[in-house]
């Protein structure tokens, strides 16, 4: 039968191994000498082992003491974080995280799952919104972390990674071809500006085929071969796919930028900050 052993006692092992002695452990845990040594003669009833060699002079570890110490320390330092974790006020609350709609997947499910196991009372409000939206929302204080996908990075910005910006179409698609060429994106799209201005500096004649507020709207149109659109590489959807290089113009490289408001609570957003930083860099 599966026996347990208790963090108290645990505790008071790894306090006597660690001052040499039943008295010096006692007065750091603020205990009595006599209730110190019950829970050492409890552990080694418990493991039916001798972890303890006394003399004279103190106490020193036997073969399995030295074992179980490591094993000890680990799982009252787990004891000790949990319990900090699940009670201590800096961690209750809420914080707000802003994030565009195309970089949401598969870092952030992955993000938020981790840091819900770390900071359970802890709720993240997620907003799905344009770049410009989201810097908007920051400067006016209404979000804790945002991230950005832009050509560049505005002072703040910490850049987690920088991804190529593509012409997207229909699988084995005409549109691209079509003079004008056919365009479709949402009104608010960060990339848009740049990606006409680019067009236009190379003489190429466009139109814009369908304009919404809708991303499901122009993948459905794109799809159909009605339109091209740009995407970063790596977020298009299946049903559509990357334009070879050379069929329009270079669209170089779009930063996946982390802004931070400066209010946010340290130690929430500073374990928030990491696990991005782990998920885009991981990409």
């Amino acid at each position: 039968m599966m026996r347990n052993l208790d963090i108290g006692v645990l505790r008071s092992f790894v306090a006597v191994a660690e001052t040499g002695g039943v008295t010096r452990a006692a007065g750091l845990l603020n205990l009595t000498q006599s209730a110190v040594s019950m829970q050492l003669k409890r552990l080694e009833e418990v493991l039916g082992l001798a972890v303890l060699e006394r003399s004279g002079r103190g106490v020193a570890l036997t073969g399995a003491g030295e074992q179980l110490l490591g094993y000890a320390r680990r799982m009252v330092e787990t004891n000790d974080e949990a319990f900090s974790r699940l009670t201590h006020k800096a961690f209750e609350g809420e914080i707000v995280l802003g994030v565009p709609l195309d970089i949401v997947n598969p870092v952030i499910p992955q993000v938020l799952r981790r840091f819900a196991t770390d900071f359970p009372r802890v709720k993240v409000q997620l907003l799905s919104l344009y770049t410009d939206m989201l810097k908007d929302m920051l400067a006016r204080g209404a979000c804790d972390l945002i991230l950005t996908t832009e050509a560049r990075a505005d002072a703040g910005a910490e850049t987690l990674r920088e991804v190529p910006l593509r012409w997207v179409g229909a699988p084995g698609g005409s549109a691209a071809r079509s003079r004008p060429l056919r365009l479709g994106y949402c009104r608010h799209c960060t990339f848009r500006r740049g990606d006409i201005a680019r067009l236009d500096a190379a003489g190429i004649p466009w139109e814009m085929a369908v304009e919404s507020d809708s991303d499901r709207t122009i993948e459905a149109t794109v799809s159909a071969d009605l339109a091209v659109t740009t995407m970063l590489e790596g977020t298009e959807p299946g049903h559509l796919e990357c334009l070879p290089p050379g069929t329009l113009p270079d669209l170089g490289v779009q930063k996946i930028n982390l802004y931070r408001n400066p209010t946010a609570t340290p130690e929430v957003a500073d374990a928030l900050c990491e696990l991005l930083r782990q998920g885009y860099g991981g990409l």
